[in-house]
C-alpha cells in the first residue's frame, strides 16, 4: 500500500471529511466571516477570509513539498510566510559557502528530483534556484510578509482560526478560516543565543551563525567560535580561508 493509499483510508473513518459534517461546517463559518465583516466593532484592517483548502505557515522547503503535495492530489492550500521570499532561511540567514550537508538524493523534495547534472552537495545558490523551480513547476505562489500571530481551533466552529499580520503594518489584520492547519516553521526558525557572563563586558564583534557571511571581514584577527556543529565547523573552515585565526569552544567530546 502506497503512503497516499495509506491516507485515504485513514479519511473513511475521519468524521472531519465525511459529507455531513463538511456541509455543516461551511455554512456557519461563511456566516461567521459576513457577519465579522459587516460587524462594527470590526476595523476596516481586519478581515476574516474562508480558506476551503488547508493553511501553510512557512513557505521553506517543508511547506513548498506539501502544498506540492496537496496539488498533485487537486487539493490548493494557502501559504503564508513572514519573509519576502521562499526558503528564507536558506536565502537570507545563511553563510555564503553553505552547501547541502546530505547528498542530494537525500534532499530532494517529493515529486521533483534535483536536476541530473547538480553536484552530490549542492551549493546553496542552486538549493534555492531548485526550490523556485519547485514552487513554479506546481504553481505555488505563497503570501509573502504575512506574519502569523495566533492560531487557535475554535471548538464551536470544528475550525482552525489562523491570525496573520503585514510585515511593518501590524494594524492590518486578516483572520483565515480553515478545516486544516500545516506549520512548516522549521526547527531553526528563531535565533537561540545564550546567556554568557562577561559577554556584555566583550569589547570585540558579536555574530550569531545566523548573520555570518563570509571571513573576509576578520582577516588577520583571532575569533572565537562556540560550538561544533556544522556551522561552528564551516565557520571555522571559512575563517581559515580568509587567513584569520580561529578557535573553537566544544562544550562536550566531538
Amino acid at each position: 500500500m502506497d503512503h497516499w493509499s495509506e491516507s485515504e483510508g485513514k479519511r473513511v473513518h475521519d468524521p472531519i471529511f465525511q459529507p455531513r459534517i463538511s456541509q455543516n461546517c461551511r455554512r456557519p463559518v461563511e456566516e461567521f466571516c459576513r457577519e465579522r465583516s459587516t460587524d462594527a466593532a470590526v476595523t476596516r484592517s481586519e478581515r476574516c477570509t474562508w480558506v476551503p483548502g488547508p493553511i501553510i505557515v512557512g513557505a521553506g522547503p517543508s511547506g513548498l513539498a506539501v502544498a506540492a503535495c496537496l496539488k498533485e492530489k487537486g487539493v490548493d492550500s494557502l501559504i503564508l510566510e513572514r519573509s519576502n521570499c521562499i526558503a528564507s532561511l536558506w536565502q537570507l540567514k545563511t553563510y555564503d559557502r553553505l552547501s547541502l550537508h546530505l547528498p542530494r538524493q537525500f534532499c530532494e523534495l517529493p515529486l521533483m528530483p534535483f536536476p541530473a547534472d547538480y553536484p552530490i552537495y549542492p551549493s546553496k545558490e542552486k538549493f534555492v534556484a531548485y526550490l523556485e523551480k519547485y514552487a513554479a513547476q506546481f504553481g505555488i505562489c505563497p503570501k509573502y510578509n504575512h506574519v502569523v500571530v495566533r492560531a487557535e481551533y475554535d471548538e464551536k466552529l470544528l475550525l482552525w482560526r489562523v491570525r496573520s499580520q503585514l510585515t511593518g503594518r501590524i494594524e492590518e489584520e486578516v483572520e483565515y478560516i480553515s478545516r486544516w492547519l500545516v506549520v512548516a516553521t522549521g526547527e531553526n526558525a528563531e535565533v537561540v543565543q545564550p546567556e554568557i557572563d562577561g559577554l556584555k563586558e566583550f569589547k570585540g564583534t558579536v555574530v550569531h551563525t545566523s548573520a555570518y557571511k563570509t571571513g573576509c571581514a576578520f582577516a588577520g584577527k583571532r575569533v572565537l567560535v562556540v560550538g561544533c556543529g556544522n556551522s561552528g565547523m564551516e565557520v571555522c573552515l571559512d575563517l581559515c580561508d580568509h587567513n584569520a585565526q580561529p578557535h573553537i569552544v566544544v562544550r562536550d567530546t566531538v
